[in-house]
This record gives C-alpha cells, sequence and structure tokens, in this order.
C-alpha cells in the first residue's frame, strides 16, 4: 500500500482524468508537496496547457505545454492572486497553486477554477478533509467582508488529506465535495 491505498490511488486518477479541483491537506511534512508532484505526473494532465504558480519552485509537471511562475516581493510585489488573474489571460486548461498562503490568492484560484478552468490542484495546511475547506474560509474571510460558502463548495470538488505518523506518511481521506448546504459541505468518501 505504501503512502495510500490502490482504491486511494485510483480516486485520484479519476479525479485527475475527470478534471475535477484537488486541494491537498495536511500538516507541515506531511507530504503535501510530494503528493501534488505524483498528481501532476497523471497523464491526465499530459496533454494541457497547465500554469504552475507557487512562491517557491517546487512542482514538476508532465504536461506538454507547462507555464511556472512565481511570485516576487521586490522591487514590486507580485503575488499568486495577481498570477491567477494573469494566467486566465493565457488560455489556460488548468491551473495549479504551489500553496494557499492568503485570502486574495485563495479567492482568485476559486474564482478561476469555478469560471471554465477545472482540474485545478493546490495544497493547503489544515487537519483533516473537512478542516482543509474551513481553512480556505479563513483565508479568504481575511480579504472578503462575507465568506463565499457556496463558491468553496462548488469550486473544491477533491479533498485528500495526508498525514504525518510515527510509521511514515498516509493519506487518511479521498472525499468528494458535494456542495455546501444547512451550514456545512457536504462531502462522501471517494476511497
Amino acid at each position: 500500500d505504501g503512502v495510500m491505498s490502490g482504491a486511494q490511488a485510483e480516486a485520484l486518477r479519476v479525479a485527475a482524468r475527470d478534471r475535477l479541483n484537488i486541494l491537498i491537506s495536511g500538516g507541515t511534512g506531511s507530504g503535501k508537496t510530494t503528493l501534488a508532484n505524483a498528481v501532476l505526473a497523471e497523464p491526465a494532465f499530459a496533454g494541457d496547457r497547465v500554469f504552475l504558480i507557487e512562491d517557491t519552485p517546487e512542482l514538476q509537471c508532465s504536461a506538454w505545454d507547462v507555464v511556472s511562475v512565481v511570485t516576487r516581493r521586490q522591487p514590486k510585489a507580485i503575488g499568486v492572486a495577481d498570477l491567477v488573474r494573469d494566467a486566465l489571460r493565457m488560455r489556460p486548461d488548468r491551473i495549479v497553486i504551489g500553496e494557499m498562503r492568503d485570502g486574495a490568492a485563495a479567492l482568485e484560484t476559486l474564482k478561476s477554477w469555478n469560471t471554465g478552468h477545472p482540474g485545478g490542484l493546490s495544497t493547503v495546511h489544515a487537519n483533516s478533509a473537512i478542516e482543509a475547506l474551513r481553512r480556505m474560509e479563513d483565508l479568504i474571510g481575511e480579504v472578503a467582508s462575507q465568506v463565499p460558502h457556496r463558491m468553496i463548495g462548488e469550486a473544491v470538488k477533491c479533498v485528500v488529506h495526508i498525514r504525518r505518523t510515527s510509521s511514515g506518511r498516509r493519506v487518511e481521506a479521498v472525499v468528494e465535495v458535494l456542495g455546501y448546504a444547512d451550514g456545512d459541505y457536504r462531502v462522501r468518501d471517494l476511497a
């Protein structure tokens, strides 16, 4: 089995193939970036124009057409949100964010995923799959007067939670996000 079960690996392959927006959550050192690189190596990405947007270059992708851009702080700051807006003008098939770290980046990414750019991927620090969605709320709450629960529930279609344990790294959950209703996110286990 290794880091994940065969059923979890297949669920991730299907999510990538079906162009679901995937959010990978976990703590520091849990293997989020390593898992993101494994997903980006899937054949489903090979024929796409993929934009990789990162603070620090860590991601590699199997796509034939990859545009990799990095944020900068000086002389004029260019953040993830700016790069997502720029990417939308360059005909991306998929938009991949190295890590959701701030509200502006989270909000712009969700908008892009919800407006004709499915199949995205990102990572976020969180303690469970459901808490990853709540972490998105917290981030967006930094820049918006109202948290767009419905938009989060519509844009993020798959959450994978990975954890570092005493015996190694382990995928604990692969869930499909079915939306937001009655004050909470509706999810179902994929594997």
